[in-house]
This record gives structure tokens, sequence and C-alpha cells, in this order.
């Protein structure tokens, strides 16, 4: 069966670069111009300036801080669970609830963020950020430190909501492409250093301090998008219709199914790999800090493969690389005794999530590609839910079975993913990639 367009929609189309973070992926237009009206673009006077370029780099400093903050606590997780007094399930918390957050949010600021200047926006952003990452430093018990994780997942979901058109619009369309770049160049920092940062200024430091540094630094990246940003007009109002059409395609609520799945599976193993490589595994804090950059820049390299891939078939290399890491985590659970096996499996894990990541937000996008932004938030949605779902079932497994089950389980989950991607595949055809 085809996808038909809805003939309500007008036509207008959108290249896209997409850029993945452990949990999301985001969709940025490398050609604004035909999207976005004409006060929004700036003029020849500003396109390409030194301001705007050093607004860009701003922007991609928050999207590191941002990316770098959602990935900390996993790092972090069993020291959190001794410092507090509380189970490592109940730790587990603090990655279920800001998906639950930012899952509500996402909607709500695409819906109701049309006409508020996004220098502001992204400088309200920042600031939440800060008092979440804060809060959670000086918090005397988990019940705060819970509430301040919500606050950062509504940042969250409202970030990838809004940050979209935001590189182009300071430079122009002649420096759109090169602006997402950096931008992107700023998620991908924050994916890779965000979890071995965790790990590595816990050792030294300690939990709290480490969220204290990552407050102060966010402080500094506030201060620099304050002085450098200019404004930046918004888009314009936004309809729920907008949010409706893209559920309503069946090859999109084909690929939420899919991409829910294969999130909760990827997060009931991701929130407890920490614990599994130093209890079931055995290596040490370094070797880990070490495992988990590489495993970060197999994301990267994963991502910049699935580009060619997905041209010949989205669906395809989603459920190709999905049944991959499927065998890789049932692998873990089977061999992770075995530390140069595990760490090989760990590695080749990170390179096909790489793959899968933005798989989900690209069979979104193809579903419905006339509301690119509707269907980038009705995505974060989806799979911030299947994040909160994924923590929430590894919390129930850890606390109630072991960490060996915890992986065999995930994995499971990610090859009924997969295998769903492949019956959709007969089922449904996307808009063909560019």
């Amino acid at each position: 069966m085809t996808e038909t367009d809805d003939p309500t929609t007008t036509s207008r189309t959108t290249s896209l670069r997409v850029v993945t973070a452990p949990s999301c992926a985001a969709a940025l237009p490398t050609v604004p111009a035909a999207v976005h009206d004409a006060a929004a673009v700036p003029g020849p006077t500003e396109t390409g300036s030194r301001r705007g370029w050093a607004s860009v780099g701003a922007v991609a400093l928050g999207a590191f801080v941002i990316v770098m903050t959602e990935t900390l606590p996993v790092g972090l997780l069993p020291r959190i669970a001794s410092g507090l007094d509380v189970s490592l399930g109940l730790a587990g918390l603090m990655v279920l609830v800001p998906g639950f957050s930012a899952a509500v949010a996402a909607p709500l600021f695409f819906l109701g963020s049309g006409r508020f200047d996004r220098r502001s926006v992204i400088l309200a952003l920042g600031l939440t950020v800060l008092v979440s990452n804060a809060v959670v430093a000086v918090a005397p018990n988990f019940i705060l430190v819970l509430i301040a994780r919500m606050l950062f997942g509504a940042t969250l979901g409202a970030f990838w909501t809004v940050v979209s058109p935001v590189g182009p619009k300071l430079v122009g369309p002649a420096g759109g492409t090169r602006a997402i770049t950096i931008i992107a160049a700023g998620i991908s920092g924050g994916t890779v250093v965000g979890l071995p940062a965790g790990q590595f200024l816990g050792d030294v430091v300690g939990w709290r301090l480490t969220f204290g540094i990552a407050a102060a630094a966010t402080l500094l990246i506030v201060i620099a998008q304050a002085v450098v940003l200019p404004a930046i007009s918004p888009d314009g109002r936004t309809h729920l219709r907008d949010l409706v059409g893209v559920v309503r395609r069946r090859a999109a609520r084909f690929g939420m199914a899919a991409g829910a799945l294969v999130f909760i599976g990827q997060f009931v193993a991701w929130t407890y790999v920490t614990p599994f490589l130093t209890d079931h595994t055995h290596l040490s804090s370094g070797a880990i800090s070490v495992l988990y950059v590489v495993y970060g820049v197999g994301g990267i390299v994963g991502s910049l493969v699935a580009g060619a891939l997905f041209k010949r078939s989205v669906i395809a290399s989603f459920a190709g690389a999905g049944t991959v890491v499927a065998l890789l985590l049932i692998g873990l659970a089977s061999a992770g005794t075995t530390p140069w096996l595990a760490g090989l499996l760990l590695v080749a894990w990170g390179l096909f999530w790489g793959v899968v990541n933005p798989g989900t937000l690209v069979w979104i996008l193809d579903s419905a590609p006339e509301t690119p932004e509707a269907a980038s938030a009705v995505n974060v949605t989806n799979l911030q839910i299947a994040v909160a779902l994924g923590s929430g079932l590894g919390a129930i497994l850890v606390s109630s079975t072991s960490l060996q089950t915890v992986f065999l389980t995930a994995g499971v989950v990610v090859l009924a993913a997969s295998v769903l991607a492949a019956v959709a595949g007969r089922l449904v055809t996307l808009a063909p990639r560019p």
C-alpha cells in the first residue's frame, strides 16, 4: 500500500539533515527559505556575518549542554543510589521521569510557541537546564532530584521542537547547511562527552559536584548566548490539525509503533549499562569511560552511514540494524562476563544504534513530508514516552531479577520492533529520500 498525501496540505519540501542523541533524533531543515516567511530570514547584510556565525556556535553549545545533561545520570546511577540511600531501580527514575516530561512538552511547545522570539526561548531553556542541574547538585533527598529532572525533561522536549530552524535563520539560506553542521557537532559532542564525563567526574569529585560543574558550564553558555544571539523571529502560529494529520497516516503509525518498541528495548538496557559493566562484567571505571567514548563515536559513524542506507530503504535499514542491535543485547546477556567480548559487543551496539536512532525520525518524516515540524514533535513525544517506559521496565527487572535478564529482555523487545518493521515494509511505502 502506498501512502497518499493529504489533499489539504500545501506542496512544500525541505531537505533534512538528521542528527542523533541517545534518546531522540532531530531533523534540521537545510533549505529553510522555502518554508519560513521572509521576516524570519536574515537580510543580506546579516547573512554570513561574524556575529551570525558566533550565534550559531552559541546555539551549538546549547545543544551540547542539553545532551550532556540528558546523559549524565546514566554514568552516575550507582553513586546517586548510594548517596541518597535509594535502590538502583529507584535511581533509574532519573531517566524515566524526564522522558514523560519531554513527551508532554514537545506538542505543547509546538502549539504554543509560534509567536515567541526564539532568542528568548533559547535563553529560557538554558536557564531551566541550569536550575535543574543546580538543584540535583544540592538536593537533600531523591524527591527533589526527581522534580529537578522533571523540569529538565520539559526543557528537553521544548528544545528538540523549536531548535530546528534556528541555525539557517542566523546566517541566511546560503550558509544554512554549514550552520546546521556546526549545531550537529554540538549535539554529537554532548552525546560523546555526557556519559563518560559523568563516569570520570563521578570518580574524581563525586556525583553532586559533577552536576554542579554541569550547572556552571550551563551558566557560561547562557551568558555567551545572551551576548551574541540577536532577535530570532518565530515561524508563526501552529495548529493541532498538523499533529493529528501526522498520526492519521498509516505509515506514520507503523513507524511510531516500531520506534516505541525499539526505544523501550534500548532503554531497558541503556539505563543500567553502567552497573552491568561494573557488577556483571567487572570492568574498571577507567575502562568503562573509554568504552562509552568509543560507543558514542560508533554512534556518530553509524549515523553518517545511515544517510546512504536510507536512500535505498528507510524501513529495511531500520529493520536490519534493529535486528543486529537485538542480537548484540542478547549476546551481552549471554557473554557479558568476558571483558573483551563485552567491550566489542558494546562498541558494535553503538555503531548499529547510530542507524536505528535516526531511522525512527526519518520514517515519521517521510510519512508526512509536508509537515516536518509537526512530524518531529509527534516523534519526540512518542519516543520520550518509550524512553520512560523502557527505563521503568528496566527498573522493575533490575529490582526483581538480574542484570543479565535486563539485557535479555531488552534484546527480545528490540527484535520485536525489527519484526514489526519488516512487516510494515510490505504494507506501506514512504516518500523517497532526495
